[in-house]
């Protein structure tokens, strides 16, 4: 069940209209689409990106994100903002209490889930996905803690291990490894899931290159690559803790920091990857930008056509 409070309700709400349309597959030019509510042969759907709107004049459709989603995929509001949430990287609280008596607890029970990771174990659904799909180094899953497991209904996840420096369990994110399945990803409460593997900033030696990527997969594929690397959910997700420490790390010797080294980043090749280096940039001045070839949408597309080269 997904419980929203009305600050995540909102985000998915502020998420760019025109953005959601083109990740729906409707192709924006010029603030405007084929309509896919009525037969268009001239783009007659219209975006405001004032007030992050759309509307048909011909057959009057308009609305919002969530209503772009609910309409176009035939979903309810629940399973559409659940589609949003999953496209965008925006978490939704799994779980909350349903009174104010009841003592909810705000950090992961990390006891619960620590032995999943002590021994990992990848299913079929798991290896197909890591390693024939991705081509991902084994030393670099072990190293992630990476491990599976199937629900009640047979459905295979990945879990995700999200750690702190000092190696504590913080945060587990759950990925559905069946393509275009709902939901996407799911979050225990207390979960944790700000930077993605904290732990290899233990192994910087002074003045080496520390990547940043946009989610794990991308990681993954950065340290499969020969790479120190660590990972950010989303521009929507760099909390003040996250940009508290990313400054400390980017702290030169000569002030006291330890490590000394740049940052880089290949972005995203979409709006929101140079969005989220745009800000990312005004935390670290002098992160490297690197460009990626045309025909690649993240690093992990790069690393693939690399390897397969």
């Amino acid at each position: 069940m997904i419980i929203m409070d009305k600050i995540q309700l909102q985000e998915l709400r502020d998420l760019p209209i025109e953005e959601v349309a083109e990740r729906l597959g409707l192709r924006v030019k010029r603030h405007k689409s084929l309509c896919p509510f009525h037969t268009d042969s001239h783009p007659s759907l219209s975006y405001c990106t004032s007030k992050n709107m759309y509307r048909c004049f011909v057959c009057e459709a308009k609305g919002g994100t969530i209503d772009l989603v609910m309409r176009l995929l035939h979903l309810d509001f629940r399973e559409a903002c659940r589609w949003l949430a999953d496209k965008h990287n925006v978490i939704l609280d799994e779980w909350k209490p349903q009174t104010s008596d009841i003592s909810h607890q705000t950090s992961l029970d990390a006891s619960q889930y620590e032995r999943f990771f002590e021994h990992p174990w990848l299913n079929e659904a798991a290896r197909k996905f890591l390693f024939t799909e991705r081509m991902l180094d084994e030393r670099v899953v072990r190293w992630c803690r990476l491990t599976s497991w199937t629900d009640r209904r047979g459905v295979p996840w990945l879990q995700i291990p999200y750690y702190n420096k000092e190696g504590q369990l913080v945060g587990v994110q759950n990925r559905n490894l069946v393509k275009g399945a709902l939901p996407r990803f799911r979050f225990p409460q207390g979960s944790e899931c700000g930077i993605y593997n904290l732990p290899v900033l233990n192994l910087l030696k002074p003045g080496e290159p520390l990547f940043i990527t946009e989610g794990a997969s991308d990681c993954w594929s950065m340290l499969s690559a020969g790479h120190k690397a660590i990972a950010i959910p989303s521009a929507t997700l760099l909390t003040r803790k996250d940009i508290e420490l990313l400054r400390n790390l980017s702290t030169p010797p000569s002030q006291g920091g330890a490590w000394g080294g740049s940052f880089h980043m290949y972005p995203d090749s979409d709006e929101p990857g140079e969005r989220l280096f745009m800000q990312l940039q005004q935390v670290l001045p002098n992160l490297v930008h690197h460009q990626l070839p045309p025909d690649c949408k993240d690093f992990s597309d790069y690393y693939l056509k690399k390897t397969t080269a």
